[in-house]
Order: structure tokens, then C-alpha cells, then sequence
């Protein structure tokens, strides 16, 4: 076995690599090339008995170890990608070779994982009910430039990015190179959190693969979330780097972190987003999931149940990095609209990259955008058509197909222009009509005479008052289109209907029972009778009451919960 001797000379050995330990030594880390590794092998060699260390020494794939299993009372397990190796079938592990392993290494913590000093490697610990180490996973750590070049243009865009994938497919490796390149080559002050020394190697001092990045150590596991957000306070980074966000309490730090605007890069126990989503724990990190009950109309316009699951908040992270191989990434570029997309049981199209054997990063599969905004949908039209069926305008962009993001071919004749729809308002609020059009982001103008309008938006009171203008509005070619009341939510989802455009918001019960108020209000105005309006709770009444009495009218409630409701009627008719 090995003795302490030897911990002293690869502590010697390190010391000789780089002899200031308070500068990192950038000179152990391969200046170009890519996929290059370094792994200090040699180190975890003199920890190993040296029987086994020089057994993977001779081995043909002896560089590309990836574990050493000791456990007491069986064989010798040596892991490469692709075999189990026992090179000493009538040999078993004493307890003797475990414990040799263990004076050498630094102390085990909460996580029962420990390591070797200025290394990478991890080793981790099973013990008995004794408390006594009964088995070693000895894990070899590498520090690999070039893994990240595949999204390079993500890490340097600011975005947080949230990594997934199975266990052992690179993600610690490629959250490690991204940190050092925020840090080295574009300049930004990056701290990590480091649970479990995985990231910046074991000792006080950082592994040099991780750059300039700053490195806070976690004292015991259930307490990342508190390092987390005392890395904000205390030492104000650009860029938070996490590795293994795995509870409620990490995921609600990161959010905390996120809402501060500072960048987050970080990886989840999970594979895909749509796990992600699916687990209660940490679904807060894509925006969290309730479920909601829609009205009877909203759900009929859906085509859905009246109880569906809707999104809760903005992502955490804005983009989501599923690793479905070492070399092949699926890329999800917005994660709020692919969560949306998925709760509507449409199945995303991500972006899918690969690194070719020469180093090439190649797009396997393009990214599509959802066609919830024009404008997101580079080199196309708005394609606006009146339907006379219909009785309105209709848009591509109502489509439920994808639509790609590609350029028009030199073949093309350019994009088509876009023609704006001008709307003039009649009864309706002109500002909450410009400001449903900026909100849509749709391709439409107010004007201000009917006659050069294409489309008429009336309020319903106002439509009945004057039908011989409508008509002459028809006459002329134009579209008469009519809002129930002028509250903003149905003045922007007229709008949308306009153009095809699915709802940003259904209107709630209090928008509803508003409507039947100003309806009620235009109605006595003009007749001089007395309404009454439908049964609505106390609190929505309340809410009623208010605009009546704003429009100068008065009102009453009358009946018994729960047919409650208010009549409204002229001053002069209470006097009667």
C-alpha cells in the first residue's frame, strides 16, 4: 500500500507544477485545441493501492479511466466508458487497502465525499451502521477545453442557462469551462458555489481549470441556498455558477438571485425539460405549474376542459440545455414559451447542435419559433385578410403550425409588404385602443375618420345607437367589429381576434360583470328605464356600484344571496 510518504510527494509534485499557490497556473490547462483534457492523473495514482494504480497504468485505456470501486470483501472494479474491468479476479478489498486510501485524502463532509487536494477527483464513501467506510467510489476529475465552443454564443449572450441531463454526460465538465470563460475571456466577476468541491477541486485553493471565477465552499449540503444568496449579498457577482440544484429552498434562492439580475448558469437532477416540469420540487426553476378554471366561454374558445394547467411565473432560467450526448446537445432558446407550449400539449421543436469528429459544431435540427408575436418571425408576412364569413380579419399568425425561422431564399423576391389595418374607434376608448395595438405588436393604425377606415370597432351601446353609420361603414368596404364594453382586457382581445391572435388574458369574472355595468349605464342613459342586471357576489357588486355612480346614475341591490344584483336607474326615477 501507499504510505503517507507518498501524499507528501504529490503534495511536492503539485507545489512544483505551481510554485506561487495563491496565482492560478494557467500553465497546467491546454492553451488550444479542442475536447483537450487535463486530469492529473498521477495524483489519485499514488492514493490507490499500487497494485491497482499500476494495473490502469498498463491497461491500453488506461487514460480514459473513469472509476475505481473499492468495496470490502469483493473484487476490484475498474469503470471505462464502455467495460467493467476486474484485474485481480481472486483478490478482494481489505479493510486495510480502504483505510490506506483514506489517510490520504482530505476529511470526508456531510455529503460523505471527499477529495485530493488541487484535484478534480472525488471520491465517495458507503458505510455501515457503525459509521464505518465499508466501500470507496474513487470518480477521476478532468478539466476538458473546448466543450463549451457548441454553445458559446448562448454562455456569452447574458442569458441564464439551466443544463440537464443523466449522470456522467458532462454536465459539472462543461459548467466548470463555462465559468472560466466568463471569468477569462470575457471579463465578468463569476462566483461559484461549490457544494461538494466538484467544480473547483478539493483544498483551499481552486482548481486552475476554473480561471479567475471566485469559489465559495458549502459546509454541509443543506446549506447551498443560503451560500447561494450570501454570494449575492456579500461579494456582488455578475454571474452565479450552481451545480445539482435539487431543493425547493435552491430553487427559490435561484429565483431570488435571477430576480437581482444577476446571470445564473447552473444544473438540475433531471434529463429533459418536460421532467423538469413535472417534478414539484424544482418546476419553480421553468415557472412553476397551477392549475386554473376557466370560464365556460374561454373554454369552449380553448377547446378545452374547464380546469388546465397554466404556467405560474417567468422561468428562472431562459434557456434550458438538455445534454442527450457528450457531443449533441437539444438547445430550448425560450423557456417560457416552450413551457406554455407544452401545457397546450404541443410537443417543442428545440434547437438540436452536435460536435463532429473534427471539432465542427453542426445544427442537426434548426430552431422554430412559436408564432406568438409577428415579430418574432424573421423574413415573413403579416398576411392580414379580410374573411366576409367570418365577419372579420384574419392572420397567418393564428396558424397552429410552426413556422421557421429561415431567410428568404435568393429566389424569393423579398419579403412581401406589410399592409396595416386601420382601425377607427367608435365609442370605444382611442387610448386603450393604442395601447391594445402596441401590446399585440400588430400591423394597425387608428384613424380619424370612418371613411378611411378598413375596420370599425364599435362599443355595443354605441352600435345600437347609430346603425345607419355602421351600415354606411360596410357600404363602403369596411368591417364593423363590436367590443362589449370598454374595459382594456376586451378592447385588446378584440384585437386580437382581429388578427388571429390567441388571448394574452381571458376576461376575468370582474371584467364581465364591468361590462354588463357599462352596458346598463348606456342603456338607461338612452331609454330612461330602469335595469337590472344579473346576480353577481358582493364583491363584484361593490366593483359595479362604483361605475354606475361615476356615470351619474343610481343603483340598488335587490334579493337574497345568492340572486343578489343591482337595478340602476335615473335620479329621477328613485324620486318617483
Amino acid at each position: 500500500m501507499v504510505s503517507n510518504a507518498n501524499q507528501a510527494q504529490a503534495t511536492a509534485n503539485c507545489m512544483n507544477q505551481n510554485p506561487n499557490p495563491t496565482q492560478p497556473h494557467q500553465g497546467s490547462l491546454p492553451s488550444s485545441g479542442p475536447a483537450a483534457t487535463s486530469d492529473n492523473l498521477d495524483l489519485l495514482f499514488n492514493v490507490l493501492p499500487p497494485d491497482v494504480a499500476a494495473a490502469i497504468q498498463g491497461h491500453p485505456e488506461g487514460t480514459r479511466v473513469i472509476e475505481v470501486v473499492l468495496d470490502l470483501g469483493r473484487k476490484v472494479e475498474i469503470r471505462f466508458p464502455d467495460q467493467v474491468w476486474e484485474p485481480f479476479p481472486d483478490t478482494e478489498v481489505t479493510a486495510a487497502d480502504i483505510t490506506a486510501v483514506v489517510e490520504q485524502i482530505s476529511d470526508f463532509g456531510a455529503d460523505n465525499r471527499a477529495g485530493i487536494e488541487r484535484t478534480l477527483h472525488r471520491i465517495s464513501a458507503i458505510r455501515n451502521r457503525k459509521d464505518e467506510i465499508v466501500g470507496l467510489t474513487c470518480r477521476v476529475g478532468r478539466s476538458v477545453h473546448g466543450t463549451v465552443d457548441i454553445i458559446r454564443d448562448i454562455v456569452e449572450s447574458g442569458q441564464s442557462i439551466l443544463l440537464l441531463g443523466r449522470p456522467g454526460v458532462g454536465k459539472t465538465t462543461k459548467l466548470r469551462e463555462t465559468a472560466r470563460i466568463i471569468a477569462d475571456e470575457l471579463g465578468r466577476r463569476v462566483v461559484i458555489v461549490d457544494t461538494s468541491n466538484e467544480i473547483a477541486g478539493d483544498g483551499n485553493v481552486p482548481h486552475p481549470a476554473i480561471g479567475r471565477a471566485r469559489r465559495m465552499q458549502v459546509k454541509r449540503p443543506e446549506l447551498q441556498h443560503s451560500v447561494m444568496i450570501e454570494a449575492v449579498e456579500n461579494h456582488m457577482p455578475q454571474v452565479v455558477v450552481i451545480d445539482e440544484i435539487g431543493t425547493e429552498q435552491e430553487a427559490f434562492a435561484a429565483r431570488t438571485i435571477a430576480e437581482r439580475g444577476v446571470q445564473l448558469v447552473g444544473t438540475a437532477h433531471g434529463n429533459t425539460l418536460e421532467n423538469l416540469m413535472l417534478n414539484p420540487t424544482l418546476s419553480d426553476l421553468v415557472g412553476g405549474i397551477q392549475t386554473v378554471t376557466l370560464g365556460d366561454e374561454e373554454a369552449r374558445r380553448r377547446g378545452t376542459q374547464k380546469s388546465v394547467l397554466e404556467r405560474k411565473a417567468p422561468p428562472t432560467f431562459d434557456v434550458v440545455i438538455e445534454i442527450l450526448d457528450v457531443n449533441k446537445l437539444a438547445i430550448h432558446h425560450d423557456v417560457a414559451k416552450v413551457v406554455d407550449k407544452l401545457l397546450r400539449g404541443q410537443q417543442p421543436r428545440p434547437e438540436v447542435r452536435q460536435r463532429a469528429q473534427d471539432g465542427t459544431v453542426e445544427v442537426v435540427q434548426a430552431r422554430v419559433l412559436p408564432p406568438d408575436r409577428p415579430g418574432e418571425v424573421t423574413g415573413g408576412t403579416y398576411g392580414v385578410t379580410f374573411d366576409p364569413i367570418e365577419n372579420r380579419y384574419s392572420s397567418d399568425f393564428g396558424r397552429s403550425d410552426d413556422l421557421t425561422d429561415e431567410r428568404h431564399t435568393e429566389a424569393d423576391a423579398g419579403p412581401p409588404k406589410q399592409k396595416v389595418i386601420k382601425l377607427f374607434p367608435y365609442g370605444v376608448s382611442k387610448s386603450r385602443l393604442d395601447r391594445a395595438i402596441m401590446q399585440a405588436r400588430v400591423p394597425a393604425m387608428i384613424v380619424r375618420d370612418f371613411t378611411d377606415a378598413d375596420v370599425v370597432v364599435a362599443l355595443k351601446a354605441t352600435f345600437r345607437r347609430d346603425p345607419a353609420k355602421m351600415h354606411d361603414a360596410r357600404s363602403r368596404g369596411a368591417s364593423v367589429v363590436v367590443v362589449k364594453s370598454n374595459t382594456y382586457i376586451q378592447i385588446e382581445n378584440l384585437v386580437r381576434d382581429i388578427f388571429g391572435i390567441p388571448h394574452s388574458i381571458a376576461p376575468s369574472e370582474e371584467d364581465d360583470a364591468l361590462g354588463e355595468a357599462e352596458d346598463a349605464v348606456n342603456s338607461v342613459v338612452e331609454s330612461g328605464e330602469m335595469v337590472e342586471l344579473p346576480p353577481r357576489n358582493a364583491y363584484v357588486r361593490r366593483l359595479q356600484h362604483q361605475v354606475i355612480e361615476a356615470a351619474g346614475l343610481l343603483s340598488e341591490s335587490v334579493g337574497v344571496e345568492p340572486r343578489r344584483r343591482l337595478r340602476v336607474y335615473r335620479q329621477r326615477d328613485q324620486d318617483a
